[in-house]
């Protein structure tokens, strides 16, 4: 399939320079704001700030005083979601991130990606409460999902181009989300919230505060979904614990402790090629369009093999062999230590450990050759029928981080260390089930072949340096600073089933380091409601999927050379009383780009992810975001909205194909969301919400893509602080509306080097009401 022509652009497309103009319009209808320090005449930035119901303040939504585009997403803005949506779906409320999730609440961890500029997922920066949280990958990562509930989060904010030099992480090539959580309240309390939902979605919510007691407060709350999947069998089950003690004393110190318990077991749905998709697969059971799913039952099908019975290799299709289940910890002590009026340390020490597996069935042809191919090992099994695929994890993390803060005069300087060392183990294994049945048990004694069993190990060590000076009584601040990144990999042990027919366990490491990576940005104020930013900044990262690429490589194959990057930034803020926006124009230029192929795994329905140098990749384009709380309407509505404009392309042919000049798959040219928020009354709210996503390639050689969509959502909120029942305060009763109009599209993209991709369908119209309480 290609795409049509651009000279004739479906609506959403064309409105979406619309969408951008007018939000540059409307700034010049706004009320002017001016403020001064009471000691000059000079203008700085007003604090002044569009304020409404579940609306983020405008210092945090459109990154005042920031070097490059800093947009925040607010508590009182995630609590406008759908109870228990994780905390990667919210970014697709900020302009830039094109976010693809299996289902309404994005819970599905192998159907989540994320793309900004031209960045995707394992290229962004995430953190809590800064500690890091490393890459991201579901096997052996720290997804952010994992450690957070929306309750206890105070504030997301997003660094799109460029996060700050002082931040910690190897992820990173520019972008950077950190999600800082709640504080315990100053009074003791509770608060208790119950779902409903589509799907037999039922998700449970209480935290207990213990109010303050000279400078000691803690709180612990429990969430707990069960639902159905969407599409097909299966069930989703999590339970998530958090827990954070804070003690303030003196005038400007505190010490807190966080921990998070994250458990989840679910199963999975398969991915569809656009074949299957449209019906044109001659798929055996008749499956097609956006419900195509596993099989509930076991069919009856004939042999292949004369006398093994479950030979067939459309065995595979059986919903209980594709299961995934996660165990993770995450326990941070930190604390802030004012040491002079001017000086200020801070500190954080933190420990992760993660257990899981995941399953997917193998067919017995597949799994009748590779044992044969590992015939020189011993204790292995004939297979009987459908294989049982076990793939096993464990591991543990821990790093701490330290810092200054220095008020010198006109100049704030920032200067910090952080180390790490991140252990992983995975095992792989094919095992016969009782008759070869995939509806049967699976028999861990009885292996067929194997797959791996090694460990990986990540050390990482960070130095960095920065000063933000103030010029022209403030109205100008120059930041400058560098980082200095090492990084260490090893991999050792079992890494493939080659490993085992050689007899065979590699000890392979390598080292990555860079000892200046500089940044440098201005933030200047124009007027009183107005500055302009800029920045430049140099990035390195750790090579995204080191353990594939070290697992599917020849021992004696090169180390891959670390991803880079140079981000260049300008852009342009707005902040008067009843309008704000944010406007930014950026370029990035990438070196030793690696990027993911997806290839579908011999005998199994899956697909497996490898990565391959792409040499150089350019990406540029514009950011645009606003609100306006017209006062025309009585101060009552609040309009928000966004635009993107992002072009990236391959500036090399790579891995024998032409790709110069290609788009880079799964980056849609044109993004855009608008929305508006009506307070009906004190205790009423009503918001409506479009977003548009443009049209993506699925593959490197732009051979195939599928359109762009529109999907709508809503939600009421009925109740708040005007609502309460004796010893009940605060309640509320919520209904939310996701794809409002059961848009049937395509989101996530297993993107693929040539031909076809595979794909997720985007979850229809769900609905959910919750009921929520204080005490």
């Amino acid at each position: 399939m290609t795409l049509p022509s651009r000279k004739f652009l479906p609506w959403p497309t064309r409105q979406a320079p619309r969408l951008l103009g007018g939000l540059l319009l409307g700034s010049l209808f706004a009320d002017p704001a001016w403020a001064a320090d009471d000691n000059t005449t000079e203008p700085r930035l007003d604090k002044v700030e569009v304020v409404g119901a579940r609306v983020t303040e405008a210092s945090a939504a459109i990154g005042e005083d920031k070097i490059s585009n800093t947009l925040a997403i607010s508590h009182q803005a995630l609590l406008s979601a759908p109870a228990g949506t994780s905390g990667l779906k919210m970014l697709e409320n900020l302009p830039g991130f094109n976010v693809q999730v299996n289902d309404a609440l994005g819970l599905y961890e192998f159907g989540n990606s994320v793309f900004v500029r031209a960045f995707n997922l394992q290229q962004i920066g995430f953190s809590i409460d800064g500690v890091p949280l490393g890459r991201t990958d579901q096997f052996g990562g720290s997804p952010i999902y994992r450690y957070v509930d929306n309750e206890n989060t105070e504030r997301v904010t997003a660094s799109t181009g460029a996060g700050d030099v002082s931040q910690a992480g190897y992820a990173s090539l520019g972008p950077y989300v950190d999600y800082q959580t709640s504080n315990p309240t100053p009074t003791p309390g509770a608060n208790v919230s119950y779902t409903l939902g589509s799907d037999s979605l039922r998700r449970s919510f209480v935290k207990l505060q213990s109010g303050e007691y000279q400078g000691l407060s803690a709180y612990v709350s429990r969430s707990k979904i069960d639902g159905d999947l969407w599409r097909g069998p299966g069930t989703i089950d999590r339970e998530h614990i958090e827990a954070k003690v804070r003690y303030r004393f003196g005038d400007h110190n505190e010490v807190w402790l966080r921990s998070v318990y994250n458990s989840f077991y679910d199963y999975d749905s398969p991915s569809i090629t656009l074949a299957q998709y449209h019906g044109t697969a001659n798929d055996p059971f008749g499956r097609s369009g956006r419900d195509f799913a596993y099989l509930g039952s076991v069919p009856t099908l004939a042999e292949t093999v004369p006398g093994v019975r479950y030979s067939n290799p459309n065995y595979n299709q059986y919903y209980k062999q594709a299961v995934n289940q996660r165990r993770d910890t995450l326990t941070s002590l930190g604390g802030t230590f004012e040491i002079s009026p001017d000086l200020t340390n801070y500190t954080t020490l933190y420990y992760e450990a993660k257990k899981g597996f995941g399953v997917s069935p193998e067919s017995y042809a597949t799994s009748l050759a590779l044992h044969n191919a590992e015939s020189n090992v011993a204790g292995l099994y004939e297979p009987n029928g459908v294989q049982y695929g076990l793939s096993s994890l464990s591991g543990h993390r821990f790093g701490g981080l330290t810092g200054l803060r220095w008020n010198v005069g006109q100049h704030e300087i920032d200067t910090g260390l952080w180390a790490e060392t991140d252990v992983f183990n995975r095992q792989q294994a094919r095992y016969n089930l009782t008759d070869g049945s995939p509806d049967g048990e699976p028999l861990l004694d009885e292996p067929v072949h194997l797959q791996g069993d090694f460990t990986s190990t990540r050390n990482s060590l960070q130095f960095h340096v920065k000063d933000t000076w103030s010029l022209l009584d403030e109205r100008l601040r120059l930041q400058y600073g560098f980082k200095s990144l090492n990084l260490d990999y090893r991999i050792e042990g079992y890494r493939n089933a080659g490993d085992y027919i050689n007899e065979r366990q590699p000890r392979l490491s390598t080292e990555w380091n860079d000892a200046f990576l500089p940044q440098v940005g201005l933030v200047y104020n124009l007027t009183g409601d107005s500055q302009v930013f800029a920045s430049y900044s140099e990035n390195m990262a750790l090579p995204r999927g080191a353990d594939d690429i070290y697992r599917a490589g020849s021992p004696s194959v090169p180390a891959p050379e670390a991803e880079r990057s140079k981000n260049y930034e300008v852009g342009y803020r707005l902040n008067h009383p009843t309008f704000n926006a944010a406007w930014a124009l950026y370029r990035t230029d990438f070196d030793n780009r690696l990027q993911s192929f997806a290839s579908p795994v011999p005998g199994s329905s899956q697909v497996e992810t490898y990565y391959q140098n792409v040499g150089k990749v350019v990406a540029y384009g514009s950011e645009l975001s606003g609100q306006w709380k017209p006062p025309v309407l009585g101060s009552k509505v609040v309009f928000n909205g966004s635009a993107t404009y992002n072009k990236s392309t391959f500036k090399n042919d790579a891995a024998g194909l032409s790709l110069r000049g290609n788009d880079v798959p799964d980056s849609p040219r044109w993004m855009a969301q608008a929305g508006v928020t009506y307070e009906l009354a004190p205790w009423a709210l009503l918001n409506f919400t479009g977003r548009f996503t443009g049209e993506r390639y699925s593959n490197f050689t732009n051979t195939e893509s599928v359109p762009g969509y529109t999907v709508y959502s809503a939600y009421l909120d009925l109740g708040g602080q005007q609502v309460h029942y004796g010893p009940l305060k605060n309640v509320k009763l919520r209904f939310n509306l996701d794809n409002l109009f059961d848009k049937d599209y395509l989101g996530y993209i297993y993107t693929t080097s040539d031909g076809a991709a595979s794909y997720r369908p985007g979850s229809p119209r769900t609905f959910q009401t919750t009921l929520s309480m204080e005490f």
